[in-house]
């Protein structure tokens, strides 16, 4: 009776520490790097706290150096969870073979990016011939890969096409770059030019959008898929239960230039995946 009960002990204990680490597990969090690390820290923080209510666990996002990091991070188990573009998503996918895109904001169904110059004689693409251009960072879906993709269909060549490529590693980096005459023209994502213009960051009477490709799917949030499948579950219902008609909820949304979020899944990103073969930068 007595060894019964020391093993009942025993193993409740087991049980209360199990539990206590299980309630010290921290959700870990990054991002790619397709802005300042100071802005991406500024736009999650409100989701992460809003995160941690609901999943009764600390989050913790931590900044990256570049993309492929992000991918790295997943597949080794280093990170949980990862806001990722279409292409990254596609590296993270190949080369785990189990990462999970849980959710999109709406308007990553139909994202676009746009193609801007300040040089008051461009007027289109067409103008560009044997001028500079900058790229936003070769990993970037809506700032190289899909841009790249639109422009071979219409028979440009980037590498033969302009007089210089370079590669600014992010959006914001991109607009500056163009407004500072460091590139006669570039390409960044949509929603970051919005958001650009709407916050007065750059001069929209020196620099304008000449073109925008077609739309396409784009950024996620994706777990690991090793992660806990009701652990998923309760943070794609956290993301699915933000509600612009709460005020709280709709600042959340807003840092993250979402109407709401859906749920997404794998077949979505089969045309990035081909865009990235035709590209050469899958074996």
């Amino acid at each position: 009776m007595l060894k019964r009960s020391l093993a009942a002990v025993a193993g409740f204990a087991l049980s209360l520490s199990v539990t206590a680490i299980q309630a010290a597990e921290t959700l870990r969090v990054s991002a790619i790097p397709d802005e300042a690390p100071t802005e991406l820290i500024r736009k999650f923080k409100p989701l992460g706290e809003y995160l941690e209510k609901e999943l009764g666990m600390p989050v913790k996002f931590t900044p990256v150096s570049d993309y492929a990091a992000v991918v790295e991070a997943l597949a080794s188990d280093r990170l949980d969870m990862a806001w990722l573009g279409g292409f990254t998503f596609v590296q993270t996918r190949l080369k785990t073979g189990n990462a999970i895109p849980l959710v999109q904001r709406e308007q990553d169904e139909q994202f676009t990016s746009k193609f801007i110059t300040a040089d008051p004689a461009v007027k289109s693409l067409q103008d560009l011939k044997g001028k500079t251009f900058a790229f936003g960072s070769v990993s970037s879906t809506s700032g190289s890969l899909m841009p790249r993709y639109f422009m071979l269909k219409d028979g440009i060549e980037p590498e033969k096409y302009f007089k210089r490529i370079a590669y600014s590693g992010a959006h914001d980096a991109t607009a500056a770059w163009v407004e500072a005459g460091k590139a006669d023209a570039g390409v960044l994502n949509a929603s970051v030019w919005d958001k650009l213009v709407a916050a007065g960051k750059v001069n929209t009477d020196k620099v304008r959008v000449i073109a925008t490709t077609p739309p396409y799917y784009d950024y996620n949030w994706t777990v690991r898929g090793t992660l806990e499948p009701a652990l998923v579950e309760k943070i794609k219902a956290a993301f699915l239960a933000l509600d612009p008609a709460n005020p709280e909820h709709k600042a959340i949304l807003d840092l993250q230039a979402a109407s709401r979020f859906i749920e997404t899944r794998p077949e979505n990103y089969q045309g990035i995946e081909e865009a990235a073969r035709a590209a050469g930068l899958l074996k």
